[in-house]
């Protein structure tokens, strides 16, 4: 693990001002390590061995991240939460591509508008997720006609 992506994630934290743990500081390290969003099984792959940090404790880590505002979770259509860092590499509202073969979860760039949905009377909007659905490009058939063949990011 890099010291930067270390050094970026204690600083965040801090931020908060909010109690520094090494699970924080090391779970965030990892997403922002990351190119893409990561499941909570792919970062508890990518902390390094010698840190043990429990299953248990990286939900509740990736859970406080996402509330204070430093990740953000993505529902995939798998009904699995996909979490990437909030704000290092995509600031502010952006849409998502999520492969239907493989399940892969990544941001986009910003949108520049923001999608407008009319509510009933009395409903107020908090947020518009958009999430642009197809076959990445390891998944893309190499010929037409030819399925694809599921693969590991």
């Amino acid at each position: 693990m890099k010291r930067d992506h270390l050094d970026t994630a204690e600083e965040a934290i801090r931020g908060t001002g909010a109690r520094m743990t090494r699970p924080r500081i090391m779970v965030l390290a990892v997403l922002l390590a990351a190119e893409r969003a990561l499941t909570h099984t792919e970062v508890e792959s990518r902390l390094p061995a010698s840190r043990e940090v429990n299953r248990v404790t990286i939900y509740r880590v990736l859970e406080w991240l996402t509330e204070h505002g430093l990740a953000h979770k993505i529902a995939g259509d798998d009904r699995v939460w996909r979490f990437n860092a909030a704000g290092h590499a995509h600031p502010g509202p952006h849409a998502h591509f999520q492969c239907s073969d493989c399940g892969q979860v990544l941001c986009l760039e910003p949108v520049a508008a923001k999608p407008s949905v009319k509510l009933p009377a009395g409903y107020r909007q908090q947020q518009v997720e958009l999430t642009v659905k197809g076959l990445c490009a390891g998944c893309v058939p190499a010929r037409p006609g030819t399925r694809s063949q599921r693969h590991s990011h």
